[in-house]
């Protein structure tokens, strides 16, 4: 009998260490090691994807917030495109000269030398956050400069990060041009334009991709350079995100000078849904430009989740940087990911892995997270 009672106490003492060690594991892991189709495909050849992860949990006792880091494989010296995702420290580095040009307001009307758009630096803002508009992005470049813009997010201490061209095409402009500035409705004022430093290549790993890239419709069969491209790393993707969602935990040099109203504008359109600020529903679906938990499906996203992020996809790459707030279940996190989804190696040939790899395994992870998040015990 006493032998029984000592074999069930070692059982249960096993069973209890096994539960222990498994709660003690950090939420990322437990994610990556699901079974689920979509992360399991992913990991079981995660070179291919060139993977990086920054997963934050967010630690709550009473008033006092801290932050718990996670990583897989996240370099800066591990080169991946950032696309879109450079469009937030650029729409937050407008909303900075903005405060600081007493001229110049959110709602200022403008429109760029050469074209008639108008536009406000409100709109640009809301359509950069909304679905991922180029040209928004781009007219808040030609009103900064890319020197201005690399400048100032080193002065926070966001680094290494180097904004050097627009986006939508690549021009190898060095000059800004100039905004014309309604003063009122009859009358306009230029601003002067910038001309800015000229990109040196970077010298990184993995900065040539592939085997073979399209050039006006013509094969060259040789590794697609980025040298000279945009270059925002996962680290300070993630480091920005934090600054602007928790400013009061970073030094004062290192938070953005914008006022109360302009981060809460901010803040509105970092997870403001496409169809909530006039864009078809169709087309521009809540998951359009919310790659964790919803981007493979175009369901509504509920109302008690909110997502402040900002995506990016192009050249095969996928990259999502965001901040997850569950109100119903009062749990929010951090995460900022990447993966390259191009099988065939070809850079420029529109045949890239998004919707049946990239996208669900940044959806499925999202879901993973937040379903940990809501079984943590502590």
């Amino acid at each position: 009998m006493k032998k029984i009672i000592l074999i069930l106490l070692m059982a249960l003492f096993t069973l209890s260490s096994c539960q222990n060690n498994e709660q003690n594991k950090d939420l990322l892991t437990l994610a990556l090691a699901s079974e689920k189709p979509a992360i399991k495909r992913v990991m079981d050849s995660v070179d291919q994807y060139e993977v990086q992860i920054r997963y934050t949990r967010i630690n709550r006792i009473g008033d006092s917030i801290s932050f718990e880091d996670h990583d897989f494989q996240v370099d800066d010296d591990n080169y991946f495109y950032p696309a879109s995702t450079v469009k937030f420290p650029v729409a937050v580095m407008a909303l900075e000269r903005l405060n600081e040009t007493d001229t110049l307001a959110m709602n200022t009307r403008y429109y760029v030398e050469g074209d008639s758009l108008e536009s406000t630096f409100a709109q640009d803002v809301s359509q950069i956050f909304a679905v991922s508009d180029n040209l928004a992005n781009n007219r808040l470049i030609e009103f900064l400069g890319q020197d201005a813009i690399n400048q100032g997010l080193e002065a926070k201490g966001l680094f290494p990060v180097r904004v050097s061209h627009r986006l939508g095409y690549h021009t190898d402009e060095l000059s800004t041009k100039p905004l014309i500035i309604y003063l009122n409705d009859s009358t306009t004022t230029p601003t002067a334009p910038s001309l800015n430093s000229a990109p040196h290549p970077l010298k990184l790993n993995s900065i040539s991709k592939g085997n073979g890239y399209y050039e006006n419709e013509v094969l060259i069969e040789e590794p697609f350079d980025f040298n000279l491209k945009n270059y925002y790393p996962i680290s300070t993707q993630h480091q920005l995100l934090k600054r602007i969602i928790f400013p009061e935990k970073f030094a004062p040099n290192e938070r953005f000078s914008i006022s109360e109203n302009q981060r809460n504008f901010l803040l509105e359109a970092m997870h403001t849904l496409p169809r909530k600020v006039g864009y078809d529903a169709k087309n521009y679906y809540d998951g359009y430009c919310k790659f964790f938990m919803y981007g493979d499906t175009k369901e509504n996203i509920p109302t008690h989740i909110k997502i402040y992020n900002k995506v990016g996809f192009a050249y095969g790459t996928l990259t999502d940087c965001a901040y997850i707030k569950d109100e119903k279940n009062n749990i929010d996190f951090m995460i900022t990911a990447t993966i390259l989804v191009n099988k065939d190696g070809i850079f420029n040939d529109n045949v890239y892995e998004y919707d049946t790899v990239g996208i669900p395994f940044l959806a499925e992870l999202g879901r993973e997270l937040h379903r940990l998040e809501i079984e943590r015990k502590d």
